[in-house]
């Protein structure tokens, strides 16, 4: 007697972002990563922008309750083995999602606190800040912020090594489980990383060759997805972010050969898959 065989599964990741235009950052971004790393993206948009490689012409946030809609269809039926978190925009836009977190026990949350554009222009109202420390970090596994967030989440200067490490630090009290503080905004040859294991109290440096590329739009955005999209599959922390730091390289990298509108253009999502 034939038995039935249980269908496939797939690994489930939900981006909670902003959508980008001209698809090199944010929701687009989000989704092209998961696809690009063997997962089932899902998406939650809590703003529309109107952008492109030069910059942000406007913003128009998506009201509240329709996010927690958006949530709600989503983990009521399907559900997410990850979730990655971008842009916010508003305190009460983070109040709703922190709720909707809560609500469903979301596991492997990865949070990116997108407060400026590559070109500059401000993605954060000031008085979300508070509200991503206050409601959105104790739920994180990981807060993936780059030196100029780090720097406005803790209000002090970021300039050396020592400096990354005490951050990561600080930013673990807010009660998320680790730190990733990026450092491609730094000026140094290589582009160090500095992760921090708070249940270890353990510091990883992880440390790259800096890519020379025009196209480094959504970068912030495509590593936070990847750290998600490992950890959906299995990966421990440390493991998903490397595995997600090489990935943003060799997509930097890629992407770099490229040309596409007259600023900052994209990174290659799919360089595993065609030229």
């Amino acid at each position: 007697m034939e038995t039935k065989k249980h269908p496939q599964q797939y690994f489930k990741v939900l981006t909670i972002a902003g959508s980008d235009s001209g698809g090199g950052a944010g929701i687009q971004a989000d989704l092209k990563t998961m696809s690009a790393m063997g997962c089932y993206g899902m998406s939650v948009i809590t703003a529309l922008t109107a952008q492109n490689t030069v910059g942000v012409t406007a913003i128009h946030a998506v009201p509240p309750a329709f996010v927690a809609e958006q949530m709600d269809a989503v983990f009521t039926d399907i559900g997410a083995d990850a979730v990655k978190i971008g842009m916010l925009y508003s305190a009460q836009l983070i109040e709703v999602v922190a709720q909707g977190l809560k609500k469903y026990a979301a596991a492997n949350v990865v949070l990116d606190p997108v407060m400026i554009a590559q070109s500059g222009d401000k993605l954060l109202q000031d008085d979300a800040i508070q509200a991503i420390i206050e409601h959105l970090m104790p739920l994180a596994a990981v807060v993936t912020p780059n030196l100029p967030e780090a720097e406005v989440l803790l209000q002090r200067r970021i300039e050396s090594l020592e400096d990354m490490q005490a951050a990561a630090a600080s930013l673990a009290v807010y009660g998320s489980r680790s730190v990733l503080i990026k450092g491609g905004h730094g000026g140094q040859n290589k582009s160090t990383d500095v992760l921090y294991l708070a249940a270890e109290k353990r510091m990883v440096v992880l440390e790259a060759a800096r890519i020379e590329s025009h196209n480094n739009h959504g970068t912030g955005c495509t590593l936070s997805s990847a750290i998600a999209a490992g950890m959906a599959r299995g990966d421990d922390l440390e493991t998903a972010v490397r595995k997600a730091k090489s990935y943003i390289e060799n997509a930097i990298e890629a992407g770099a050969r490229y040309r596409l509108g007259h600023g900052h253009g994209p990174v290659h999502h799919f360089f595993n898959y065609w030229e």
